[in-house]
């Protein structure tokens, strides 16, 4: 079933900055999901800390797609369940090497291995993907020439690691700093 745009959908789509109400941000928790066969699942106990899209080469390749939609949660926010799932290992377009938790069934790209305490999920993986709201766009010197951002979208021209660490390190209490 289609559902048709929402008004919220057609600001996002003209680029105008759109302002969240906290009603309107929070998310019924936990949040769940898994692989295509489901053999692997998991669950989701906070809400994500950022919602990314990522136009590297690799997640273009890695997900059919002109980007993959990521959900960075605390790594003990998230528990994963079900068969023991396959590691890829593949070096991105930093040259870091990112593992990668696919299903050895489906070959469904589950999530990222935990680092620095935050784990990457991924977006097209949740049973109710509806409440997703991309706050950032990375990697966009690879995107796709026809991909247009909102006016008031965050992007970067390389990856997420300089600012993870920065922002990982404004969730510090002052006295851990």
């Amino acid at each position: 079933m289609l559902l048709a745009p929402t008004p919220l959908d057609q600001k996002l789509v003209e680029g105008e900055q759109v302002r969240f109400r906290p009603e309107e941000r929070s998310t019924k928790l936990p949040q769940t999901g898994g692989c295509q066969c489901r053999q692997i699942c998991y669950e989701i106990a906070q809400e994500p800390q950022l919602v990314y899209t990522c136009h590297c080469l690799d997640c273009q390749r890695l997900t059919s797609s002109a980007f993959s939609l990521g959900a960075v949660v605390p790594e003990m926010e998230f528990r994963l369940t079900g068969v023991e799932p396959r590691q890829l290992q593949r070096s991105g377009d930093s040259g870091r090497v990112n593992t990668r938790v696919v299903c050895a069934e489906s070959g469904s790209w589950v999530c990222g291995m935990p680092r620095d305490g935050v784990i990457h999920v991924k977006g097209g993986t949740l049973d109710d993907m509806s409440w997703l709201r991309p706050t950032k766009h990375i990697w966009v010197r690879r995107k796709q020439p026809w991909v247009k951002f909102p006016r008031a979208m965050n992007s970067s021209k390389d990856s997420l690691r300089d600012r993870a660490v920065s922002f990982l390190a404004s969730l510090r209490s002052p006295t851990q700093r």
